[in-house]
């Protein structure tokens, strides 16, 4: 007798296996008690500029918040430097390697603590608003998607290169919002689809 053949998806494995401390943190009972690689935590002792918060919230096409996501993050340091090979200009900030890791949460809540990123280079030698590189690994999908993190509060924005290329009414689902805190929270929600779906690009 023929039947319905199974469905299939990939994961939740990634905020399991790539970000434990974070698991644990809000799973008393996970088993998963070996150190992290990467942490959410990106501030280094020698990291000048203003330190931030960056909390979002991941959510799938129902607008129901995903609990097993690992998110990554790249940027550049406060003056705009990153901590690469390729980028053969001075660092002052030797020990900031600007790549971090969080899961999130059960309510879907990830957090990162770290140094606001200066204005980098872009094509043709303009500048680029400062801004912060995103992966978000999740259930069911075989390549992690990419994204960019804008801060609402620079006016640059308006003459950043890539932000220009998003239609201007889906810029917003790449911009985070202030808010009060010590030290300064953005709040940057992510959505995997539906109508509010974040922009995502291909890399």
């Amino acid at each position: 007798m023929s039947e319905i053949t199974p469905s299939q998806t990939v994961g939740p494995f990634f905020a399991y296996g790539l970000t434990p401390v974070g698991r644990c943190n809000w799973d008393p009972n996970g088993h998963y008690s070996w150190k992290n690689s990467v942490e959410s935590n990106l501030v280094t002792p020698d990291a000048s500029g203003t330190r931030i918060r960056i909390v979002g919230t991941v959510f799938d096409a129902d607008n129901a918040p995903i609990n097993d996501c690992m998110i990554e993050i790249w940027q550049a340091d406060a003056q705009g430097r990153y901590a690469a090979a390729r980028d053969t200009r001075a660092l002052p900030n030797s020990q900031f390697k600007g790549f971090g890791r969080s899961a999130t949460d059960k309510a879907g809540l990830f957090v990162f603590d770290t140094i606001k990123p200066g204005a980098v280079p872009g094509p043709g030698g303009k500048d680029q608003a400062p801004h912060i590189v995103v992966a978000i690994f999740s259930r069911g999908m075989l390549r992690q998607v990419y994204t960019r993190l804008y801060f609402s509060d620079e006016t640059v924005n308006a003459a950043d290169p890539v932000l220009n290329l998003v239609p201007a009414e889906r810029r917003g689902t790449l911009i985070a919002h202030k808010e009060a805190g010590d030290p300064p929270v953005y709040r940057f929600n992510v959505h995997m689809q539906g109508d509010n779906e974040t922009v995502f690009f291909e890399v």
